[in-house]
């Protein structure tokens, strides 16, 4: 698991993490913020894959031709900050759902 952390790269894992003890903490403290910090948290994942998919083509450009492997593996690892921030804006939507006054 730690090995995902890395290769999804230390800057915005450790911003989605940061983000998912925010979220965990205003679901306790300040749930009008939970819909917000969930929408960050997806943001912030897809901007981490469009980044990584900048790089990762940059680096096609320089080489010239490149295996399919080589780029699924690319792809994949780009990947990685959608999925962790499609989980913690999962998690929000939860939390939510779970912390929602019932109806009567």
């Amino acid at each position: 698991m730690i090995d995902l952390f890395y290769q999804g790269g230390l800057l915005f894992m450790s911003l989605l993490t940061i983000l998912l003890l925010a979220l965990l903490i205003s679901a306790w403290k300040f749930p009008d913020y939970i819909n917000e910090i969930g929408i960050l948290a997806l943001a912030i994942g897809i901007l981490g894959q469009i980044i990584g998919l900048y790089g990762a083509f940059k680096g096609i450009e320089q080489m010239g031709q490149v295996s399919q492997e080589m780029m699924a593996g690319g792809l994949k690892v780009s990947s990685i900050t959608t999925m962790y921030g499609l989980i913690i804006y999962i998690i929000s939507i939860i939390i939510r759902l779970v912390s929602k006054p019932r109806l009567k």
